[in-house]
């Protein structure tokens, strides 16, 4: 990680996990980019930094029925930033040195995340001289790898499915293992790789450069304009089977179990049930935060 503005996560690190994040959350600090959500293949939380543990505490965090009682912040010296890691019940102690891919304990479902994501690693960086325990105005996280961004026609069949999510084939990964894509929009001129949940957070963000300023299409309609690598989505909804659903869960992967993440608390799908989703204008878009 370096840089004078950003905190970048090398594609060694990003290679340990089988999918991340930078916006897929209602957690403040993702609304631009300021942390990344890291899954590993097990509950083992995985330090993404090396460095010595300068703090472990216990912090609060909202009540929900599915979640961990208590919240866990872990602060690890990188030499260059303070990096700030949660959801993680650490079993390492202050003063303990730590590299990357060591396992800091189990990771735990928190109140900051919803009921349809899994367990995973948030981390974010803070300089030196702020104070670590806050999360605004944490440094940027780049993710230093490309992502390609993969078309899908809104089509899939139902491979797996939750009390509140239901997970699709379609698209599928062009190369499981050796490289990271994502599910594209359209940008004008080429697609990008798109992240984040879209559209029950009110931002989302693009994987792929050189978007800044473009308008953004998902499934043929327009869903927002690019500022920098964030998206605003705009007013719409997305429905699966001409049902509104809370909204389709995106982010990077390198893995085979690559398919669209449907959010839908409200409405149940079957295994082996043929889904078709569309994006439909309205005045009343769903929002989680």
């Amino acid at each position: 990680m370096d840089g004078d503005d950003c905190a970048r996560i090398s594609a060694d690190v990003l290679d340990r996990y089988r999918r991340f994040s930078l916006y897929n959350s209602p957690y403040p600090a993702h609304d631009d980019a300021c942390a990344i959500d890291l899954y590993p293949a097990s509950n083992d939380g995985l330090s993404p930094v090396s460095g010595d543990v300068v703090e472990t505490r216990t912090v609060r965090a909202p009540p929900k029925p599915y979640a961990h009682e208590e919240e866990y912040l872990v602060l690890i010296d990188t030499g260059d930033y303070v990096a700030r890691i949660l959801h993680v019940r650490p079993e390492v102690e202050v003063g303990d040195s730590v590299e990357v891919g060591d396992r800091l304990g189990p990771m735990i479902r928190s109140g900051f995340f919803a009921p349809w994501v899994g367990n995973h690693v948030h981390l974010g960086f803070r300089r030196r001289d702020q104070n670590p325990h806050r999360a605004g105005g944490s440094l940027p996280v780049v993710a230093d790898v490309s992502v390609e961004p993969v078309p899908w026609d809104g089509t899939g069949t139902v491979v797996e499915t939750g009390e509140t999510y239901a997970v699709l084939d379609e698209p599928t990964h062009p190369a499981p293992g050796d490289r990271w894509a994502a599910v594209a929009g359209d940008c004008g001129l080429s697609p990008v790789a798109l992240d984040g949940g879209l559209a029950h957070y009110s931002r989302g963000g693009v994987l792929s450069p050189g978007a800044d300023g473009r308008t953004v299409s998902f499934l043929g309609h327009p869903v927002g304009t690019v500022a920098g690598r964030s998206v605003a989505w705009d007013s719409f909804d997305v429905v699966a089977n001409g049902d509104r659903i809370t909204g389709i869960s995106l982010f990077a992967g390198s893995t085979p179990e690559f398919g669209a993440k449907l959010v839908c608390p409200d409405r149940s799908f079957a295994a082996g049930e043929s889904v078709e989703v569309e994006i439909r204008e309205t005045d009343d878009p769903v929002r989680l935060d």
